[in-house]
């Protein structure tokens, strides 16, 4: 199932665990454009179901960081406040208690002469027939025995993979009893009207397993659009826990949005730098998007 003719729907969805950095704000900027670029509705989700790692402070922070920067949103949710909506969509597919521990499934990967070794193990399947009642037990996905592809509305990339071999049954739930990340999304996506969604490339290579899920639920398909990821002068990626530089130390100090803004505009390849003032508002960048954001009618993704 795939978004067609539907009304325009986009979001940002931060972590509040600690202060926005330039590469969030950098996200938050264009996921906003392309909404706004297209008249459409945007969306801010806070994804907090991790709550040994929220810091109630980056809530508030994170919203004021966003209204600074003249970026704002049309409806604002929190994922904390919707596990009954993940524990009714698990109760809809095919899943199996797992107890096992990542030290015997790394073991068990590391005896097998056939395993594959790429950028991420894939789970062997040890509690496919059965798992130990007396130990704490995540909840995952019997994937199925296919290969999804997903097309990207940016760079026009497929990336196809076949869920058993390359992917393995994936954890929805953990074993204390969190919803994981990949589920929780596909989830709030679905019921929140999400068409389009414009995140980081790091997420890139996870979209095939959200897009299966999407079928086994009977959900649109959003399209998804991924981005670069910024970097520092080393050409590392900027992260909170690596000290990148947090918007609200910026905000604080009286800076100037308009210089934010336009620093984070000009980080862009696509963007030439003499297209993008000193100082510039958020909407001023909307033309700008269109013109060289690579600003066309996006294909939805497919699934064989």
């Amino acid at each position: 199932m795939n978004v067609v003719d539907q009304p325009m729907v986009g979001r940002f969805a931060p972590s509040p665990t600690g202060a926005m950095h330039l590469g969030n704000a950098r996200t938050a900027l264009l996921a906003w454009l392309h909404t706004r670029a297209h008249g459409g509705r945007h969306i801010l989700r806070f994804e907090d179901l991790d709550t040994g790692r929220v810091r109630n402070w980056a809530y508030d922070a994170t919203r004021r960081d966003l209204e600074w920067l003249g970026l704002d949103w049309d409806a604002e949710y929190l994922q904390s406040e919707r596990l009954e909506l993940y524990a009714e969509a698990l109760a809809r597919l095919d899943t199996y208690p797992c107890t096992c521990t990542r030290k015997e499934i790394a073991a068990v990967i590391q005896a097998s002469a056939g395993a594959p070794h790429g950028e991420e193990d894939v789970y062997p399947g040890i509690c496919r027939s059965g798992s130990d009642p007396g130990r704490p037990a995540a909840r995952r996905w019997r994937v199925p025995d296919e290969t999804v592809c997903v097309s990207d509305g940016l760079t026009g990339e497929t990336l196809c993979q076949h869920l058993r071999s390359e992917v393995g049954d994936f954890v929805l739930q953990r074993n204390d009893g969190v919803f994981a990340y990949h589920f929780a999304v596909v989830v709030d996506d679905a019921d929140m009207g999400v068409t389009d969604i414009l995140r980081g490339t790091d997420l890139w290579t996870a979209t095939p397993r959200q897009v299966a899920l999407q079928g086994a639920l009977g959900v649109p398909t959003p399209r998804y659009l991924h981005v670069p990821l910024m970097t520092d002068f080393r050409g590392e990626r900027l992260a909170k826990r690596d000290g990148a530089p947090p918007v609200m130390a910026l905000r604080e100090a009286g800076e100037s949005p308009g210089k934010v803004l336009s620093e984070l505009a000009r980080s862009l390849d696509f963007l030439p730098l003499r297209a993008v003032p000193d100082e510039i508002g958020a909407a001023d960048l909307i033309p700008l998007w269109r013109e060289f954001g690579h600003f066309h009618p996006v294909k939805s993704l497919s699934q064989t």
